[in-house]
């Protein structure tokens, strides 16, 4: 019979995480709860329900009445008062980051992440007070860098970062560029992605995979006159010739980019061994990428439902969260620098 003392038995021991690092994370996860009631307020189309700001309705924001929490005001409002709550986490973040961490680099992303949130905070109002939707374009690819920035500074903060654990994989690094290269295309869509759902027009291309009923829609004006005439009879707004290429971009961004996530995953297989943490990672993004390409092909189809269009937009955000977090492990694992390490002074 085996008892504490024999050899064969493993002692397991837990060490609970920091403070910090808890509290990065679940600043984190608020954030993308953030992302999904903002995409809400942009698919329903009541990002105007409230007309003034910092006010509402000429009330504090803290102070507004309960009983007027209704219809596109809820979604409007509550998206507010999270995104305040959300700077005051921030900040709180950041100063509790420079009392008690030694790392420069960990300071210096919160000093970023305070920026970058009052920065949000700001392009937010004045996407209200200027009624400017070039503004909610920036506003959104914000809110999205904030949210990745957040998930490394999470990593960073956790006891196996502290401990060296991301470090000493020099192989890694091969695969570094070609994982930026896939953040780059990323970004690249969600411009695409922010200036469709800005133009506030409905889709401009209401079928997929085909696009009017061809491969490649025809861009005349004679085209063009009769794709309106359609939509018109069937209740939908006319759009442009330059949505319909927006959209058909953004189709040819989303191929580009699996391929590059698909020769990212190829090359993963070939270069390490199976259980190793590259080949995980890069079999996520490509697992999250593929469900990505079906939630678009279903907003298309639902006609851009507010809730299949928000899940779209919220795991694209998962998507890029994940894709910084590879990218940069991968262009940090084959360092020593110690300015990452928890005993820097």
């Amino acid at each position: 019979m085996l008892t504490p003392s024999s050899p064969a038995v493993t002692r397991f021991h837990f060490s609970p995480p920091s403070f910090l690092h808890v509290l990065a994370v679940a600043t984190t996860f608020l954030t993308f709860i953030l992302l999904c009631s903002g995409g809400l307020v942009t698919s329903k189309g009541v990002g105007m329900s409230v007309p003034d700001w910092p006010t509402t309705y000429g009330y504090n924001m803290f102070l507004f009445p309960l009983s007027r929490w209704v219809g596109g005001v809820f979604y409007e409002h509550s998206h507010r008062l999270l995104a305040s709550g959300i700077g005051l986490i921030t900040v709180i973040l950041a100063a509790l980051t420079f009392f008690l961490e030694k790392r420069s680099t960990l300071r210096y992303v919160a000093a970023v992440l305070v920026f970058a949130v009052i920065l949000q905070g700001v392009l937010g109002g004045l996407r209200v007070t200027l009624y400017k939707d070039e503004i909610g374009i920036f506003h959104a690819i914000l809110a999205q860098s904030f949210f990745g920035l957040l998930v490394i500074f999470s990593a960073m903060t956790s006891r196996r970062f502290s401990e060296g654990t991301w470090f000493g994989d020099s192989a890694a690094a091969r695969l570094q560029w070609l994982a930026l290269a896939g953040i780059i295309l990323i970004y690249f869509q969600l411009i695409i992605a922010a200036t469709m759902r800005h133009s506030h027009l409905g889709l401009s291309i209401p079928d997929f995979p085909t696009a009017y009923g061809h491969l490649l829609p025809s861009l005349s004006n004679e085209a063009l006159a009769t794709i309106n005439e359609d939509r018109l009879a069937q209740g939908m707004m006319p759009t442009t010739t330059t949505q319909i290429s927006l959209q058909m971009i953004h189709r040819g961004g989303a191929i580009l980019l699996f391929g590059i996530v698909l020769l990212l995953i190829i090359r993963s297989y070939e270069l390490f061994p199976k259980g190793h943490w590259v080949r995980r990672w890069s079999t996520l993004w490509g697992l999250l990428l593929l469900c990505q390409v079906v939630l678009g092909a279903w907003t298309i189809w639902s006609n851009k439902a507010a809730d299949v269009a928000t899940t779209h937009m919220a795991l694209g955000a998962l998507i890029l969260g994940t894709a910084f977090l590879f990218t940069f492990r991968l262009f940090i694992s084959s360092q020593k620098n110690e300015s990452f390490s928890a005993k820097e002074g």
